[in-house]
Formats: structure tokens, C-alpha cells, sequence
């Protein structure tokens, strides 16, 4: 046996029998052992190409497979993406969600005006305080003024009713 029949490609070999053999009357004769021998070896390889082929067809069903859960997940992966983008903007307040950029707005806003009124609130304490200290300044000088009036109306009142005394005992003694 020719060593092409048993060591070279399918190709190779028909093309080596298309070489050696004679036509006659449009007939091709080949040898018995040669037809039997690329006949197996044909057959030989159409079986491992079909194993082949079955192989691929079980490796693209797992890898479809496998893709399928591939989506499936990436889809999962998706959703709790935004379901997660979705809930980090947003903070539950009182029972309802609230951005948090308006949630941020409402919060300073609230800080400002307390801000606000706290300064509002120290300033009228700061006046307040001024006008107890004038007016505790204004009371003082007012009962000092009192009591020093009262001191003088006394001294008048007594000098008069000292003039008054000598008046009547000089009356009595005349």
C-alpha cells in the first residue's frame, strides 16, 4: 500500500488515485485494496468530523447556556444597580422618601433660620440688657435724687417748724 493512502489528507489521497489510475471508456479503475482503503478512510474521517461536529454542538449548547445565565444575571446586576442608584439619592424621612438634594435644601434652610433667629434673639437679649442697665442706672440717680429731696424737704419742713416754735414762744412770751 502507498504510503499517501495512509498518511496524507482525504485531499491529497483522491488526488494521488486520480494520478495513478487509467480511464477507460470515461471508467476509472482503482484497485480494490485503494478503494477500500480511501473508502475507510473517508468514512474514517467523516465519523471523527461528525464526533467533532456533535462535540462543538454540546460545547455551543453549554456555552449558550451559560450565556443565558450570563443576561440573566447581568439583568439582576442591573436592576439592583438602579434599584440601589435609585434609593442612594433618595433618604427616608418621617415614612417618605426625599431626594437629598432637596432633603439637603430643606436642612439648611432650616439650620440658616434657626441661625437666624438665634442672632435675632441674641441681638434683642444684648438691647434688652443695654436698656435694664440704663433704666437700673436711671432708677438709681432717681432715688438718690428722692432721697435727697426727701432729706431736704425734712430740713425745710423742720427749719420751718423750728421758725414756727420760736414764732409761737416768741408770741407766748411777750
Amino acid at each position: 500500500m502507498p504510503e499517501e493512502l495512509t498518511k496524507s489528507p482525504i485531499r491529497e489521497q483522491i488526488d494521488y488515485i486520480e494520478k495513478k489510475t487509467r480511464i477507460y471508456d470515461n471508467f476509472r479503475a482503482i484497485r480494490e485494496d485503494m478503494f477500500r482503503k480511501v473508502n475507510n478512510n473517508i468514512l474514517d474521517t467523516l465519523s471523527a468530523e461528525k464526533g467533532r461536529v456533535t462535540e462543538l454542538t454540546k460545547l455551543t449548547a453549554s456555552l449558550n447556556v451559560k450565556n443565558d445565565s450570563l443576561d440573566v444575571l447581568l439583568e439582576s446586576v442591573r436592576n439592583d444597580l438602579a434599584v440601589v442608584t435609585s434609593s442612594k439619592n433618595k433618604i427616608e424621612v418621617l415614612g417618605l422618601e426625599v431626594n437629598k438634594k432637596a432633603y439637603n435644601g430643606i436642612m439648611w434652610t432650616l439650620i440658616g433660620g434657626l441661625l437666624f433667629i438665634m442672632a435675632l434673639g441674641f441681638l434683642i437679649f444684648r438691647r434688652n440688657l443695654v436698656v435694664l442697665n440704663r433704666t437700673e442706672k436711671d432708677l438709681k440717680e432717681l432715688k438718690d435724687e428722692f432721697a435727697a429731696y426727701k432729706q431736704f424737704s425734712r430740713q425745710a419742713r423742720e427749719k420751718l417748724e423750728m421758725d414756727n416754735f420760736r414764732a409761737l414762744q416768741k408770741l407766748k412770751g411777750k
